[in-house]
């Protein structure tokens, strides 16, 4: 069997109306009839949440099975690693990564790529090293106002938002009248749709697709930028990209009217992303591929479009509104076609399931669980999914109730890996380098690794518990009100910390009962 993974970063599953128990956040529909449509075809998963957060390390769970926000945040893969594309290549299955995901080829994220047969980077999203010229881009694409920049024009910094309007610039996004084939998601997925008509010799393929839209910035051309506002999207008053942060304070504030735009840009751009996405379906008809072809659909987080007094991803606690994620799975011979699936199944369960749908052999040690038999009839799957950033709380969630359990900032956290990551692209200081042992720390692994200490950060400074069924919009905290219902949740927290094999630092950070373990 042939699969086809395709990832759409920060989807979020109430834009979509395959999710229609959603809660409603906007006061207007999102148009998405082809990802409408494939769900029609597919089983819907209805409690679906990401585990390790953001962007790769949600990758390294999905390609290696690893939950690694509890040892590591984000970097590479590592040497260890038993990705799928390299367990395929080994059962002689092409492997093919279609992306304008640039940061697989960052400094510090190396080995998500490279082995795939074939790999196609399409360039010039967000804050991709591209472009150097124009030296002075158009205002329009980094300003955050007519009157305060984004970045100065003419610092080459890490992660200036003027290399957006650079490569903008070379592709022709920076003309108002910009034809959308043009665009990131259209490029993405018109090049799958190639890529399935040209590969249809081979005997058996894998293809991951990731696409970096809906990513921001929410930058995307008519119909899609007027089509949810009544506001003029030239108005250079109003932002498409906005900070991470509180929406009622500091850089990152806006008031009602721009939170309504970035609303409504961020919809248009899901909009333009379903248009494409039907390009992939229509090739999935023309090569008759459904009946060999098993198609997974899902995205790594959502992000904060001024829920819980936020914009952005990183910084509040883990709400549903970035962590419960869509997903849908097609199996051209599983019973539950176009049926819902209530078992709560997590990120990292998507390794093992690509590939026993493979073929493959499943490598020992994978944090992940095979969806097949939820796809065959099963109505069990697990009792717990965790997930959370590496350095901060860490959350879990039974289906129903969801648990969020604050650490103590002044506890250390460490990091473990074969190579000294970067810290550019951390999220919590270092400690220096040298300060650093090697050994056999990881339960998962006899690999030897480096060890060192980092810092510990806060999302919530107190434990939050909510009853997502009776309010899914988790607006009331009953840590303190529910005692024994949060009893209950701690004890699965440790639970799940257990059957994971967690360090025992986390145990302590997290102000958890400790127990004898291996020297992590």
């Amino acid at each position: 069997m042939n699969v086809l993974l395709l990832s759409v970063d920060s989807l979020r599953r109430d834009f979509l109306g395959a999710y229609r128990d959603r809660p409603r956040t906007l006061d207007y529909a999102v148009d998405t009839p082809n990802f409408d449509r494939f769900a029609d075809r597919a089983a819907t998963f209805e409690t679906h949440y990401a585990g390790s957060l953001p962007c790769m390390p949600a990758r390294r769970e999905w390609l290696a099975g690893v939950q690694e926000f509890l040892w590591r945040p984000w970097g590479p893969m590592e040497a260890f690693d038993r990705p799928i594309a390299a367990e395929a290549r080994r059962e002689d299955v092409l492997t093919q990564l279609v992306t304008d995901h640039y940061h697989y080829f960052q400094h510090g994220s190396h080995g998500y790529y490279e082995d795939f047969a074939g790999f196609e980077f399409v360039r010039g999203h967000e804050y991709d090293a591209w472009e150097t010229a124009p030296r002075d881009p158009d205002e329009r694409l980094y300003e955050r106002s007519a009157d305060r920049t984004a970045d100065p024009p003419h610092d080459p910094g890490y992660l200036n938002r003027t290399a957006y309007a650079r490569n903008a610039a070379r592709l022709g996004l920076d003309d108002p009248e910009a034809d959308e084939a043009d665009f990131f998601a259209p490029r993405v997925f018109s090049r799958t749709a190639d890529w399935l008509d040209e590969n249809r010799e081979w005997d058996q393929w894998f293809c991951y697709v990731d696409s970096f839209d809906v990513h921001e910035p929410f930058h995307c051309p008519e119909p899609y930028a007027s089509m949810y506002t009544e506001q003029d999207p030239t108005d250079e008053d109003l932002t498409f990209w906005p900070y991470y942060g509180p929406v009622d304070e500091g850089q990152s504030a806006l008031d009602d009217r721009d939170l309504d735009f970035v609303r409504s840009q961020f919809a248009g751009k899901v909009t333009m992303a379903d248009r494409w996405f039907g390009e992939v379906l229509d090739a999935l008809d023309r090569g008759d591929l459904w009946d060999e072809t098993a198609v997974v659909v899902t995205s790594d987080h959502g992000f904060f479009l001024g829920e819980h007094g936020w914009v952005g991803k990183n910084e509040p606690p883990v709400y549903d509104v970035l962590a419960r994620t869509p997903l849908f799975v097609w199996h051209p011979e599983g019973d539950r076609m176009g049926e819902s699936v209530d078992a709560l199944t997590s990120a990292v369960d998507l390794h093992p399931t690509i590939l026993e749908l493979l073929g493959v052999d499943v490598p020992e040690g994978t944090h992940g669980r095979s969806l097949v038999p939820l796809l065959a009839g099963a109505d069990d799957h697990r009792d717990w999914a965790l997930y959370g950033y590496w350095g901060s709380s860490v959350n879990v969630t039974d289906g129903r109730y969801t648990y969020l359990r604050p650490t103590d900032p002044e506890a250390p956290s460490y990091c473990y890996s074969t190579t000294m990551m970067n810290p550019r692209r951390h999220f919590t200081p270092l400690t220096p380098k040298t300060d650093a042992d090697a050994g056999s720390f990881l339960p998962y692994t006899d690999a030897p690794v480096w060890r060192y200490r980092a810092h510990s950060y806060e999302q919530n400074g107190a434990p939050l518990l909510f009853d997502t069924e009776d309010d899914p919009g988790q607006a009331t905290n009953l840590a303190e009100t529910e005692g024994e219902r949060h009893d209950a949740m701690r004890s699965l927290l440790v639970e799940a910390l257990d059957a994971l094999d967690a360090p025992n630092w986390q145990y302590e950070r997290l102000e958890l009962r400790t127990r004898p373990k291996r020297n992590g």
